[in-house]
């Protein structure tokens, strides 16, 4: 073999023989469908020096869970008053600290301010939240495959050829200075 195509050679080889990364189980980003993650309720938070209420919409169920702002510690024996479009309602405690009731109406789309008296004990508070609800957004879940045969066999094709175009030109190169000898 001649030494001016080793080094084309060598290229191509390497190109070509280089290991191809392949991703083990749970992360080969294939066409199998994701993991379901469950679903993201509308929420929003109200907070105050003393207390933080956070409230998740579930329809026309809204489930409220009120903690003290400083600590975090859920406070289960409150009085919670909600005004929300006009209505004042007033939600159940629950076994588990948390505080549940039934919106007159699902809210639409769009911004909808919510306001909470909070009484727990001597403390009382007045908190104001705004929940932000829009139509789903589009999904972004399929993303573009690489087909890696295929791109091989370009890769493969393109080498060997950019191999002999290096192999001709130089051939030629020789014979136009062996003529003129």
């Amino acid at each position: 073999m001649k030494s001016h195509l080793l080094l084309p050679l060598l290229a191509v080889v390497a190109l070509v023989a280089a290991p191809q990364a392949h991703a083990g189980p749970g992360h080969d980003h294939g066409d199998e469908a994701p993991a379901n993650t469950g679903v993201a309720l509308p929420r929003f938070a109200m907070t105050s020096e003393a207390f933080e209420l956070v409230g998740v919409l579930n329809g026309k169920t809204l489930t409220l869970y009120l903690d003290r702002a400083a600590t975090n510690e859920p406070v289960p024996k409150a009085d919670i008053e909600l005004e929300f479009a006009g209505a004042k309602l007033t939600p159940q405690a629950q076994a588990d600290g948390s505080f549940v009731l039934e919106l007159p109406q699902a809210p639409g789309e769009g911004a909808h301010t919510f306001t909470a008296t909070v009484t727990a004990g001597d403390e009382a508070d007045l908190l104001a939240g705004e929940l932000d609800l829009h139509g789903e957004a589009p999904h972004a879940d399929e993303h573009a495959h690489w087909d890696w045969k295929r791109w091989g066999v370009a890769l493969l094709g393109g080498g060997l050829g950019l191999a002999a175009l290096v192999a001709f030109l130089r051939r030629k190169r020789a014979s136009t200075f062996g003529a003129a000898a």
